[in-house]
């Protein structure tokens, strides 16, 4: 069945639409594996343009049939073929009998296992070593086609040679291709298979292995004995028994078993066994009270501005006594000393990066508004930066509601680190790094992803563990580690925060040779900070500059792999799993121009010209990859290939036995994130090192102020009688998705505000006047009333909704988007628009009317933290230190929504505007809302041709 050329294995839906269309003839089939059941299989099949999907499910004894409507007998049979062949003849009762089988293209080919130096020749489509799928193709064919095929591995393992440390095996290795595979395929052929030959192969050359392990295994069973109690002496026999060197694969593996188990054993051994000594012997030992670690008090800042059109002055900030002094020029003292509880709003002017606005009590009903301008915007960002951490460290709350994040990502070139990594992990170096006063304010959380590194787990743990305690004394925690090969990723958090963490989740793709080598992949890691999800995806994607279509391949397949998350949106695409997902690392894409071009272009530090022809952004661009991310201005140097040892000069040249390799000088190292609507995120830096030269590789580290919630508690107390309910109630939904099928749909209806999924009924509306998509629309009739679990305001400004698109008759996804509930709140209903994501791909658009009715005694709230700070066009119109009487409300920080596209925003919830005294804009650091749909198919929502 593996082996047949109609079954596509896991391609997705849209993809199966694709090849159906560009056959184009009724009656053409595939078949792939089913998105929405385990196991179970998807017959798609051509018919008059539109594209039939049948599902194929097992049943307990695994007999295999087509799924009918209730009362119809379903047809069973063993394997797949034969069910294929059944549906062949007519009258089956499918739309059309299955006449021409869309065959499955050979696989991309994949570069060999050092990426850095592959020439891009030909390639394996799969490993040889294969028993299913792969296998299958090769015995079928010719002895001359299986030579070729020997020929073709003897000639990529010689490649490896010149890169393995492991030159001794490779010889073991290339004796077998040369002689032996061919025994191996040809039993494979006759049914056997055991790989005798292979086999063979593999415990001839683990023989130095085998005697590794009895060294190593001797040695920690004398230490293990050293600390067992006094027993019967060991018998001679299993002493002899564990030091055999009979070479078999089965005992290798059993000695590797008792190596690890004594490895793990020893530990609490040795520490049971010295327990039980103090107490026999009486030998208290003496307690030491060990201190926390003493934290670095900050120091006192003071920043040089312009005051007005000419004025200096300073301004003294000093977070531990909680004020903001200001001292004019030539003065000895202070003219105005401001505590933080009378600073009401701190605005940053888009217009001019260097400029900020402080609103402050002045007196009873009075506020003042005075502006200062900085030396630079690095400057006022540390300032503002300072000011957030005095609000934070004053304020009473029980529970944060806004954390900083550290990210870096480094390929380490497989070299040792050097002994400091203080300029990574402080942010300093080149691009939009961090001031000096505030590069040693720690971050609540460090999330570190390396590739090409070579040190041991917990070595490499520590080492970072032990740097940051240097640098900001804490002692930071652990939260998780994943490794795949020398990819692995770190979450440390400060100790006040670990008993914030929970569900935390770890996982890891291989998008190596075939899919199965590690040495690209990815790891990620997830988990809750209280209410709010966090994912982290570290990874090492195809290398070569001709590679862009694997990477992007690469890519597909970490979303559609990783599991990560909450298990009960695992249907969900991967990136709206979380309210905010950080996406990292090596990810290897290229400059599309002239090297001699690229090094001109950086002399002269014109980046802007590079980053026309980066080959993330054109694929960006083109919706290939990374949809709907972010990422910070890149104002650095191209991170890849230094010369290791400087950063004086690219070495993108290099010599192989097979010629010359050129490796351009490129931004492969990034770091991007995606976040739910209306959430708080802001990059404060991106950047790399400048000082850190073991690798050809620059470390890169980004940070991010991060909006975060807690488990809320109702202030008030639960009534004697029946609590007043929120709702979330629905007038209509229209939905666009890019298919050639004309099934039917309902919608699935997922959030933590709720007890379980609801769903609708299946569309009212239908309509495909567009080939290749099909317009679906609900009526309130058929869209459930939704009740959240709480039906405070506070509660439900921070909730999100996730909506699902599936098929009546095959449950799989056309798509799911998410809806911010902030803005849908109020007593009439609301328009929003939003796209449809599938497994990394745009699918289609959904628009429609909704609120969100919330009790009226329900309808308190609070500002929070970070919407005391907002950002600002001028308004030429105002003057600096501007009185205002009487003092307005002040609004929080709304970021534009995609529910009001054609209004003027309104505040949340049923509250009267306020006036405003500037007009607000969304930070640039995050992205701007869609102004329409990028498919010109979509505007049939509008009535366009």
């Amino acid at each position: 069945m593996a082996a047949a050329s109609w079954y596509h294995r896991d391609i997705s839906r849209v993809v199966a639409e694709e090849l159906l269309a560009k056959a184009g003839r009724d009656g053409c089939f595939l078949v792939r594996d089913s998105e929405s059941v385990s196991g179970a299989y998807a017959l798609c099949l051509l018919f008059q343009r539109h594209v039939h999907t049948y599902r194929i499910l097992p049943d307990d004894e695994g007999l295999l049939s087509v799924q009918t409507i209730q009362g119809i007998q379903a047809k069973c049979f063993r394997t797949l073929p034969d069910l294929i062949s059944a549906y062949q003849q007519p009258n089956n009762g499918l739309v059309t009998p299955l006449l021409y089988p869309v065959h499955r293209a050979r696989q991309a080919a994949d570069e060999d296992s050092d990426g850095e130096d592959s020439r891009g020749g030909g390639h394996v489509a799969s490993a040889v070593l294969a028993t299913g799928a792969g296998a299958g193709t090769w015995l079928g064919a010719p002895i001359a086609g299986r030579t070729h095929i020997s020929q073709q591995l003897h000639q990529r393992l010689q490649e490896q040679v010149h890169s393995s440390p492991a030159s001794d095996f490779m010889g073991f290795m290339a004796e077998y291709l040369n002689h032996n595979l061919q025994l191996d395929l040809e039993a494979l052929r006759h049914g056997h298979p055991q790989l005798r030959h292979l086999s063979t192969a593999l415990v001839t050359a683990c023989r130095a292995l085998h005697r590794r392990i009895d060294f190593t295994l001797a040695g920690l069973e004398t230490l293990a004995r050293v600390f067992d109690p006094p027993v019967s002496p060991r018998s001679p026999a299993r002493e002899q028994g564990l030091l055999t060197s009979d070479p078999d694969l089965e005992l290798l593996l059993n000695k590797i078993s008792t190596v690890n188990h004594l490895l793990s054993s020893l530990e609490k051994k040795v520490l049971k066994s010295l327990q039980e000594t103090v107490l026999k012997h009486n030998l208290a030992l003496p307690r030491v009270a060990v201190a926390p670690p003493p934290t670095k008090p900050l120091a006192v800042q003071s920043f040089e501005v312009k005051v007005g059109k000419s004025q200096r002055a300073a301004l003294t900030v000093d977070v531990e006594s909680g004020t903001v002094a200001i001292t004019k020029r030539g003065s000895g003292s202070p003219e105005e000393t401001i505590p933080q509880d009378k600073i009401l709003q701190l605005i940053k002017y888009q217009s001019m990066q260097s400029k900020v606005r402080l609103v402050y009590d002045r007196e009873p009903q009075r506020s003042l508004s005075r502006d200062f301008i900085f030396p630079s915007a690095r400057k006022r960002e540390a300032f503002c930066q300072l000011l957030q951490l005095m609000k934070i460290q004053h304020s009473n709350l029980d529970e944060p509601d806004l954390i900083s994040v550290y990210v870096g990502t480094w390929n380490m070139g497989s070299t040792p680190p050097p002994r400091s990594l203080a300029s990574w992990l402080t942010s300093r170096g080149l691009g939009r790094t961090q001031d000096e006063t505030t590069a040693c304010i720690p971050h609540d959380i460090y999330v570190i992803g390396t590739q090409e590194n070579s040190l041991g787990d917990r070595e490499w743990v520590d080492f970072l563990r032990a740097s940051l305690k240097t640098l900001m004394a804490i002692d930071y925690r652990v939260v998780a580690l994943q490794c795949l090969w020398s990819i692995k990723i770190v979450v440390l958090v400060k100790p006040e925060h670990e008993r914030r963490i929970s569900h935390v989740h770890t996982s890891s793709v291989k998008t190596g040779i075939a899919n199965t080598l590690g040495n690209k992949g990815a790891v990620g890691v997830s988990f809750l900070f209280n209410g709010t999800s966090f994912g982290f995806v570290n990874c090492h994607l195809a290398s070569g500059s001709e590679k862009t279509h694997r990477r992007n391949q690469n890519y597909s397949d970490i979303l559609r792999s990783l599991v990560l998350g909450d298990k009960r949106l695992g249907a969900f695409d991967l990136t709206l799993r979380f309210t905010h997902l950080f996406w990292f690392g090596d990810l290897n894409y290229r400059l599309d121009m002239d090297v001699q071009d690229i090094l001109a272009h950086i002399t002269k530090k014109e980046f802007e010209a590079l980053l026309a022809v980066d080959q993330l952004n054109l694929e960006r661009e083109k919706n290939k990859v990374f949809l709907r991310f972010s990422e910070g201005d890149i104002s650095f140097p191209p991170t890849y290939r230094y010369e290791r040892g400087s950063r004086d000069s690219y070495m993108w040249q290099k010599f192989k036995p097979t010629g010359m390799r050129i490796n351009v000088p490129s931004w492969c190292d990034r770091i991007l994130w995606k976040s739910h609507p209306e959430t708080h995120v802001v990059c404060n830096s991106y950047g790399c090192t400048d000082d850190i030269v073991t690798s050809d590789h620059s470390p890169v580290f980004a940070t991010f102020e991060v909006g975060v919630t807690s488990q809320f508690v109702p202030k008030k107390a639960p009534r004697s009688g029946p609590e007043p309910l929120a709702c979330i109630e629905w007038e209509s939904i229209e939905v666009i998705v890019k298919t050639a099928s004309r099934s039917k749909c309902y919608i699935e209806f997922h959030s933590y505000c709720l007890e379980e999924a609801q769903r609708s009924g299946e569309n009212t509306s239908q309509s495909c006047d567009i080939p290749g998509f099909l317009k679906l629309g609900w009526s309130a009739k058929h869209l459930p009333v939704l009740n959240p679990i709480l039906p405070d305001l506070e509660y439900l400004g921070d909730q999100h909704l996730l909506l699902s698109i599936k098929g009546v008759e095959s449950c799989e996804s056309y798509g799911e988007c998410c809806i911010a509930m902030r803005s849908m709140i109020g007593s009439m209903a609301q328009q929003f628009e939003t796209f449809l994501f599938h497994r990394g791909e745009e699918t289609g658009s959904m628009r429609g009317w909704m609120k969100v009715r919330v009790p009226k005694d329900r309808r308190s709230t609070r500002e929070r933290l970070y919407e005391w700070i907002s950002f600002e066009e001028e308004d030429a119109e105002l003057a600096a230190d501007t009185p205002t009487c009487p003092k307005p409300p002040l609004q929080p920080l709304r970021y534009p929504s995609r529910a009001l596209p054609r209004h003027e925003p309104r505040p949340w919830g049923d509250a009267e505007p306020s006036p405003a005294v500037l007009c607000r804009s969304r930070p640039r650091s995050l992205p701007e809302p869609a102004a329409g749909y990028t498919n010109p198919a979509y505007f049939i929502f509008e009535g366009v041709p």
